[in-house]
């Protein structure tokens, strides 16, 4: 059950993909995904050192023998390094899996394909998931206004989004954005998704190294603990509703350039606030599904929960 494109593609036992976050998609986390029978995916811009980024996914090599990915994230403004190196460092660690996300991946495609590693592009529009088909991806994420990180500029959601996306294209598709259970899942894939992306509820997980005062918040926030800041600039973010993400909100909306606001979004800041579980001392990227997630769960749970949930609906709706 629940066999799709995406989990023969990968190899994989079920069609849920880890969410590459930057700063927290680490070691342990990923192999954890992977290991509970879904696919765990390394945040490469995590590692501004290109070492430390070849440590670490030697460190999951050890942790898990499931496969696992690598994102290659595109933003120009988060990369710490050339995107060739990491290529080069995929390659030669014989890396089976890319995630991209950012802008597309066309200049950096036949090489991937050469290599034969399987890519899969993150987009947060059906525009651009069209065009990840034509350049040669094996597969494609849509992630909707719902999502944390990156949304995209239009304010769609994932439930409008998939359908859209599904009926677009041909190489399989994956939903992100506010999926963070058994009932979110299979509505996914009842709209036609492959697989899913989750990222937000496998934060508030015993695996992901954030302060645990990060994960006693997600279990108390509401769904409209949330915000998007940097539309403005073109750079869409869902962050978690603090004193940093209204400030720069208030700030945009007076005209405040990209410059006068970096100050206060800056991933220092963020990288502080998971690490010391102060809310307030930084940037958090997490998406509307704080408001559904009721307990720190280990990912094994989280992932079982979702399967045997899901298998129990379907029992329900035959019934009927």
């Amino acid at each position: 059950m629940f066999k799709t494109r995406i989990t023969e593609l990968f190899n994989i036992d079920y069609p849920i993909i880890g969410g590459a976050m930057h700063l927290l998609s680490r070691a342990e986390l990923v192999a954890a995904i992977s290991n509970a029978g879904g696919l765990g995916i390394l945040a490469s811009t995590t590692f501004e050192n290109p070492e430390d980024l070849r440590k670490e996914i030697q460190k999951t090599r050890k942790l898990t023998k499931k496969p696992f990915g690598v994102n290659l994230n595109l933003f120009p403004a988060m990369r710490p390094r050339p995107v060739e190196k990491d290529i080069d460092l995929f390659i030669d660690e014989g890396i089976e899996i890319v995630e991209s996300s950012g802008t597309s991946p066309e200049p950096y495609v036949p090489r991937l394909k050469e290599a034969g590693i399987k890519l899969i592009h993150k987009v947060a529009g059906v525009r651009y998931a069209k065009t990840a088909e034509r350049i040669g991806c094996d597969a494609v994420s849509i992630v909707g206004f719902e999502c944390g990180g990156h949304p995209g500029l239009d304010d769609v959601t994932t439930l409008i989004l998939v359908p859209e996306t599904v009926d677009a294209v041909k190489i399989p598709v994956c939903a992100g954005g506010g999926i963070c259970d058994s009932r979110s899942f299979l509505a996914a894939l009842s709209l036609g998704a492959e697989g899913v992306v989750m990222g937000t509820r496998f934060v508030a997980t015993r695996e992901c190294d954030v302060h645990p005062k990060i994960k006693e918040w997600i279990v108390n926030a509401k769904d409209s603990d949330t915000l998007l800041i940097g539309k403005p600039f073109k750079l869409a973010s869902r962050v978690i509703k603090n004193k940093p993400a209204l400030t720069a909100q208030e700030m945009e909306a007076k005209g405040a350039s990209l410059e006068e606001v970096l100050p206060i979004i800056s991933g220092q800041l963020g990288k502080k606030a998971w690490e010391t579980g102060d809310v307030d001392a930084g940037i958090l990227t997490l998406g509307m599904a704080v408001g559904r997630i009721g307990k720190v769960l280990t990912v094994k749970e989280v992932i079982d929960e979702i399967i045997n949930g899901a298998k129990q609906i379907l029992e329900r709706l035959k019934r009927h």
